[in-house]
């Protein structure tokens, strides 16, 4: 990492430590609305200036007027609890100066552990990385929040300013349905899974595109409920957390009992004969990587492919595509849905904005409602 691209980020760090007011403070002209809001709120702030070794992501001003004026939570006026748990995803557990970051993906663990809205051991996380010259956030849905000022810091750690809102993980299904994962969605409603799989704790999902589960439709339709759910249960690992920096060549046991073949080829992370084609997708029990090909839980051996043929099939012989995307006629579009971007795995992986659907009143008074009745929640942390 080149840390000179960081010297105008860190322009605005204090030498002198002081306390979580006068840091807030200092940075008035940029997060007004924020120590607006925090004055209010002195549970709040007691709750975070006595807190050590963290690091706090503070949304400034222009981040905070597109929050409350977007459709990210009218439910957040009313409650107190989503509040809180978006306040805690913005508190980073251990002390990030922006040097700490590099081009290589760090998965950090937050302090939100509301069992609502995080089943991940240790605290949700936030992904953090390096963007040649800036500091990136990538939280719920691949949203993305960029550090617009580094390194103010206070006695119990350091804050980071940022230009957006965090998006808490959402569940496996919302997830999918938000992402125009629409197969998988309409797969695991029809095979009575979606309840089991967003219960789970500590998962890895290897989420089939829509265009894998089309390559091969004409096996699919030909499916009982069981088979179905055998070939989904398949594409989940119960118990770990493997973000795309963290895995290696190894196997993992799926929820179904068989094994998924990890390999690491060129820079691809590869699931038997499937790539994965967008890494790291967030979600509130783990973690999803959308890959290109549908696993199969009778052949495990299908290995990826030579270069430049394609993995959809790889793993159903004699399987041929369909006209329409299967399991989607059931499927209610999200409002907010998003294409999955393609997206590459970190540099480390070697053979080594909001509660998601929350309406929010626009206007300060939809802001001071916002964080009306948080306070005795930050307890949590």
């Amino acid at each position: 990492m080149q840390l000179k691209h960081l010297l105008p980020l860190a322009l605005g760090a204090g030498a002198s430590a002081q306390n979580l007011a006068e840091a807030l403070a200092s940075q008035n002209s940029s997060l007004s609305s924020l120590n607006a809001l925090l004055a209010s709120q002195p549970a709040i702030v007691s709750t975070l200036s006595n807190a050590t070794n963290i690091t706090i992501l503070a949304p400034n001003n222009d981040a905070l007027t597109a929050f409350v004026n977007s459709t990210a939570g009218a439910a957040a006026a009313s409650n107190a609890d989503a509040v809180a748990a978006l306040l805690t995803y913005h508190v980073l557990q251990g002390n990030y100066a922006a040097s700490a970051f590099t081009n290589t993906s760090q998965f950090i663990p937050t302090a939100l552990n509301a069992s609502a809205y995080s089943n991940v051991t240790g605290g949700q996380r936030v992904e953090a990385r390096l963007n040649g010259s800036s500091v990136d956030f990538f939280t719920g849905l691949l949203q993305e929040s960029q550090v617009v000022t580094a390194n103010i810091s206070f006695t119990g750690g350091t804050i980071h300013i940022i230009n957006k809102v965090l998006t808490i993980p959402t569940t496996p299904a919302n997830t999918a349905t938000s992402l125009n994962l629409t197969s998988l969605a309409g797969a695991l409603t029809q095979a009575n899974l979606v309840n089991t799989v967003d219960s789970l704790r500590d998962i890895t999902i290897f989420a089939p595109s829509n265009a894998a589960f089309q390559a091969i439709g004409s096996v699919l339709g030909n499916l009982s409920t069981e088979q179905l759910a055998s070939v989904l249960t398949y594409h989940v690992v119960n118990g770990t957390v493997g973000y795309s920096s963290g895995l290696t060549n190894t196997t993992l046991t799926t929820v179904g009992g068989g094994q998924i073949t990890i390999r690491i080829e060129n820079g691809s992370i590869f699931a038997n004969s499937a790539t994965v084609i967008t890494p790291d997708v967030l979600v509130a029990n783990g973690v999803v990587h959308v890959i290109d090909g549908v696993l199969n839980p009778n052949n495990t051996s299908a290995a990826p492919p030579s270069s430049g043929a394609s993995t959809t099939t790889g793993a159903f012989t004699g399987a041929s595509s369909v006209t329409s995307v299967p399991f989607t006629s059931g499927v209610t579009a999200s409002t907010t849905v998003t294409s999955t971007p393609s997206r590459s795995p970190t540099s480390s992986s070697s053979s080594g904005g909001a509660v998601h659907g929350m309406a929010m009143p626009t206007g300060a008074v939809g802001m001071g409602a916002l964080f009306g009745g948080a306070a005795v929640l930050m307890g949590q942390m």
